[in-house]
Parts: C-alpha cells; sequence; structure tokens
C-alpha cells in the first residue's frame, strides 16, 4: 500500500471522537517474551479476556497476534466467548499496547471511506526497544484493510492527543515537545502536522502528566473530551502529593 501524499485534512480527512460510532475496537495480544508483564504474564491474561468480553458485547473485537501458535494460544484464553465477532489478524507486534502503537482511523463526513496516520513509534522515547514491529503497526493494518496510509512524519503515541471530532485536541508538552520524541522539530512544527493529519483547529496544550508516568505524560492519564464542549480531568487534592 503506496503511502498518500497529500495530506489527509486537505483531502477532507478528520480524527473522529471517542464516542463516536466505529466498527470495532482493536487490540494487539500480549506476548509472553514481551518486557511489559515479565512475571506477571499469566495473571494479566484472564484481564485481557474480561476486556475483550465486555467489548464482545456492544462490538466486534480485532486481535493482532504474531504467528498460528499465538493466535491458538489466544483463542484458549477467550474459549467460550462468541467467537463469530472476533478477527485474529497476522501482525505480530513487541508489545500490548495497541492504542500508542496501533493505527490512528480517519474518516471523511461525506463518505464512509477511512484513511490511517501510520506516525513513527520509537516506544515512549526509546525507553523500552525493540520497537521494530510495534512501528509498522498502522501501516500493516491498512494493507490488510485496503486503506490509503498517511505517513504521519513524526513520533506520536496515540494516547498523547485526544480529540473531540469538532477540531479540538488536547496533549502535553512534556510528551510531544521532549527530545527523545521529536527533537528537530519546534512547537508550531508540531502543531501543524497535527492540524494536517488530524483535521484540528484548536490545540490546548497541559504542561505535563502525571508524576512517574513513564509515557512523560500522556494526555489519556489526564484529561479526555467526553463531549464536544467537555473536558474529564483529574485532579489531585492532596497538596503533599506531587501531582
Amino acid at each position: 500500500m503506496a503511502h498518500a501524499r497529500e495530506t489527509p485534512a486537505a483531502q477532507g480527512y478528520r480524527m473522529p471522537a471517542e464516542w463516536e460510532p466505529h466498527a470495532a475496537t482493536w487490540l494487539s495480544w500480549p506476548r509472553r517474551e514481551g518486557i511489559s508483564f515479565p512475571r506477571s504474564y499469566d495473571h494479566v491474561l484472564p484481564t485481557f479476556r474480561e476486556m475483550v468480553a465486555a467489548l464482545l458485547t456492544s462490538e466486534p473485537v480485532c486481535i493482532n497476534v504474531s504467528n498460528g501458535a499465538h493466535e491458538a494460544e489466544t483463542r484458549a484464553v477467550l474459549d467460550g466467548l462468541p467467537q463469530e465477532n472476533l478477527t485474529f489478524y497476522t501482525i505480530p507486534t513487541n508489545e500490548p499496547w495497541c492504542r500508542d502503537h496501533g493505527p490512528i482511523f480517519l474518516t471523511r463526513n461525506d463518505e464512509p471511506r477511512l484513511a490511517v496516520i501510520d506516525w513513527g513509534h520509537n516506544a515512549w522515547g526509546g525507553k523500552y526497544p525493540p520497537f521494530d514491529l510495534d512501528d509498522v503497526v498502522p501501516t500493516r493494518v491498512a494493507e490488510t484493510l485496503g486503506l490509503p496510509v498517511y505517513d504521519g512524519g513524526i513520533i506520536l503515541e496515540g494516547g498523547a492527543i485526544d480529540v473531540n471530532g469538532s477540531g479540538a485536541l488536547l496533549t502535553t508538552e512534556s510528551c510531544l515537545l521532549n527530545e527523545n520524541r521529536n527533537p528537530h522539530l519546534t512547537r508550531e512544527e508540531i502543531e501543524q502536522r497535527l492540524r494536517d493529519f488530524l483535521g484540528v483547529r484548536d490545540i490546548f496544550w497541559l504542561s505535563r502528566g502525571t508524576e512517574g508516568d513513564d509515557t512523560d505524560g500522556h494526555i489519556d492519564n489526564l484529561a479526555r473530551f467526553v463531549g464536544d464542549r467537555t473536558v474529564l480531568a483529574v485532579v489531585e487534592q492532596d497538596r503533599d502529593d506531587p501531582n
């Protein structure tokens, strides 16, 4: 699948809000050899099963797996759940954080056709190599679904941004302006990329995220749009707490 050249916004695409109708939820299934759950892998799987079960009550679920053996292992964990709304894709990943490394789907108001943005992924500023498989997930998904894919040209995780679907975006300086992401770009240049690729107009920057967040302050840990003009944010009441 060739990368499209004209920007998504110029072609009428935008990133939809979290609450807008969507066809499915995408997950990347954990691997025993991954670094996310080195001592708790077997304990994490029941939680993933609960998550899939909850999602299946209202929508299909798409799951990225490494190979046939990984799919069989995953199916065993999900045994007993409705299989007709489960779809497995052989798209290997390093780690299971699909919100960060997975595709951001774009929509156009005048037609149902979707598109995908391929942002660069470097495992939250190079903290957790290897990340070669995670970096190509968006393009692999676009190829699998036959969708156009746009090269965003910057390092960006999905959890670093939130949109209201009507032109506004939330993010943090501590993440997007961090030297471990895009040291060659200015704030203004990053803002222009967000406008060009997500179809947003207004960008609201928070200074930093929660203390100890190894993503360097993802906005999805701090504040989220819950409506066109409503933001839900966490506030620490304890003045002695670092947050």
